[in-house]
């Protein structure tokens, strides 16, 4: 499956402009031939907004998740987007993949908050893995500081994931989890992880891009720069299933010695 990273800020405090440059962002996607376009974390109203991020948020089948559903359905190509849900009087930092039919398919909670600005924000989530199957893949979903835990995508690993996508806001002078982290997780769980970032200065925060999509023996596929842009690259099932043959590290994990990790 051909998989588009729409490395972009989009624009803060706009849901409807926001959704605008994902339109676009999705007909470019689709005439590259994607099945699926991924944007970053908080998309749809911008990350650092303050106080709007309440005033903004919307449940996981609110208004703006049929948009996107008329987005993709139009294109033909599946979508996943980060933004802020509402639950009542609750609000998460959360991604949500829908199909390319309109279907939404699966929604994410952020487990792990990263920094005051998001503990002040938002509830973290409960559920660690959440996935979906599209096109003969099982796609995972997961946000920004969740991949730099192990043990979370050691999980999805466990779980079956084919495809981790990561919307993230990842900001300097931490470019090295792009560079660096991205890749190895891919291949030390044996999975392709793509990693959609915000770019430019927003409010206090200077996001770096480096959108990343790592294979499983720890190749980027395709790496963005510093500037908005979507770039694209293909997730191959059957390289996917020779890795996994090949490398022995799920086969040779020894539970029983890790008890003392929780």
């Amino acid at each position: 499956m051909r998989t588009a990273l729409l490395q972009s800020s989009g624009r803060p405090g706009s849901v409807v402009e926001n959704l605008k440059v994902l339109d676009e962002a999705a007909g470019r996607a689709a005439a590259a031939g994607a099945g699926l376009v991924a944007a970053p974390e908080m998309f749809l109203t911008g990350y650092a907004i303050g106080d709007d991020i309440a005033r903004l948020a919307e449940p996981a089948d609110g208004d703006s998740a049929d948009a996107i559903a008329e987005i993709a359905t139009r294109h033909g190509v599946a979508v996943v987007y980060g933004y802020p849900e509402r639950e009542g009087e609750t609000v998460y930092n959360s991604a949500q993949l829908i199909s390319a039919d309109g279907t939404r398919l699966a929604n994410y909670r952020k487990t792990h908050l990263f920094g005051c600005f998001e503990r002040d924000h938002f509830t973290p989530g409960e559920q660690p893995v959440v996935q979906a199957d599209l096109n003969g893949l099982r796609v995972g979903l997961m946000i920004c500081y969740d991949v730099e835990f192990p043990e979370n995508v050691r999980a999805h690993a466990l779980a079956g994931t084919d495809l981790l996508v990561v919307p993230t806001a990842q900001m300097h002078p931490f470019q090295f989890v792009a560079e660096s982290v991205v890749p190895v997780r891919a291949f030390e769980n044996q999975m392709y992880v793509a990693y959609v970032n915000r770019v430019g200065q927003e409010g206090e925060f200077e996001f770096v891009g480096l959108s990343t999509l790592a294979g499983p023996d720890g190749i980027a596929r395709t790496r963005a720069g510093r500037g908005e842009e979507l770039v694209l690259a293909d997730t191959d099932p059957h390289f996917l299933a020779a890795s996994r043959e090949a490398n022995p590290y799920l086969k040779d994990r020894r539970p029983g010695l890790y008890g003392s990790l929780v």
